[in-house]
């Protein structure tokens, strides 16, 4: 009841940000000029927001999304709002696509851009029918969690290089939410996720986010052990209402029933994934998870090692098969 009183109030936390801050509000002293910025899912909601706020603040932000229509409708959005001096490119993405993710990628590289910070925002939720990718991969895992895990693999090597030579810490944002702990009771269901019969519905949604989280430990651990001056770190947005809150089954009801009072606007909801791909605080900080611009802890199947040794075995012999 304390937290949900926290919560509800906006009661900063020891960041001195809470549940009321918004992403202009984490950001209003700082200059990102220096600072090249890959947001996906960036035309809607608290990625557009995202993406809005850091290019209001100087930084090259490039919005890697699937329709390049729409994207260039919101780039004319923001240089109306911000002028012509900021810095917004669209590129086209589908991280349902394999082969999309891997265009993206060499595209990227050839452009020569540095790479500071990647937010993995997009996401789908709650398919009420089987639904699968072109390779036959459940169509919310594929985009949610390994179409994001692909993309950072092969930008990697970017961001180390850009950080060696800039000096500027790399930061690697992984949007998931509380979701994660919402799954089919073994976490996850690695011998239905291809060509699957199942309607997972909410259950989907929350093992995609799962896996967001363990991929986050798994590739802080590896950073840290490699000595990358790169951090990654995972996140919950906090409760907003966009197209991703009209979900089925009882967590769709309570939803639908919650008074609007209670839900985030984007300013809100944008604000966690900024704190965290910008400030200074965090420097060093990484494998954590945070919600309401502050730290905290993980619990469940997000801290069981074995599932993440195995989704990173899966992962693997996935990737390596397409």
């Amino acid at each position: 009841m304390l937290a949900m009183w926290r919560y509800l109030r906006g009661t900063p936390g020891p960041s001195g940000f809470g549940s009321a801050t918004t992403a202009e509000d984490v950001t209003e002293e700082l200059n990102l000029k220096d600072l090249t910025v890959i947001v996906t899912g960036g035309t809607a909601g608290i990625g557009l927001e995202t993406a809005r706020v850091l290019a209001k603040r100087g930084a090259r932000v490039i919005l890697a999304i699937r329709n390049l229509k729409l994207g260039e409708s919101v780039k004319s959005e923001m240089v109306k709002e911000l002028g012509d001096g900021i810095r917004v490119l669209v590129m086209h993405l589908d991280l349902s696509d394999i082969k999309s993710v891997r265009k993206f990628a060499t595209e990227y590289k050839e452009s020569k851009l540095p790479l500071h910070i990647l937010v993995n925002n997009g996401g789908i939720t709650s398919i009420k029918v089987p639904s699968n990718n072109r390779d036959g991969l459940e169509l919310m895992f594929a985009t949610n969690y390994l179409g994001h895990f692909l993309l950072t693999d092969l930008l990697l090597d970017t961001m180390k290089t850009t950080a060696k030579e800039s000096g500027i810490e790399g930061r690697i944002v992984i949007v998931s939410g509380a979701i994660y702990s919402y799954t089919p009771k073994c976490g996850i269901e690695f011998d239905k996720l291809v060509n699957t019969k199942e309607i997972w519905g909410f259950l989907g949604y929350g093992q995609s986010n799962l896996a967001r989280v363990l991929h986050c430990r798994e590739l802080a651990a590896r950073l840290k052990g490699e000595g990358a001056n790169i951090t990654v770190n995972t996140l919950h947005p906090g409760a907003i209402r966009t197209k991703l809150t009209f979900l089925d089954g009882i967590l769709g009801l309570i939803i639908a029933l919650t008074p609007s009072f209670a839900f985030k606007n984007q300013g809100q909801g944008a604000a966690t994934q900024v704190y965290v791909a910008t400030n200074s605080r965090l420097n060093g900080v990484s494998g954590k998870y945070f919600m309401d611009c502050n730290e905290y802890p993980l619990e469940g199947k997000a801290l069981d090692l074995n599932l993440q040794n195995k989704l990173s075995k899966w992962t693997e012999d996935y990737i390596n098969t397409h």
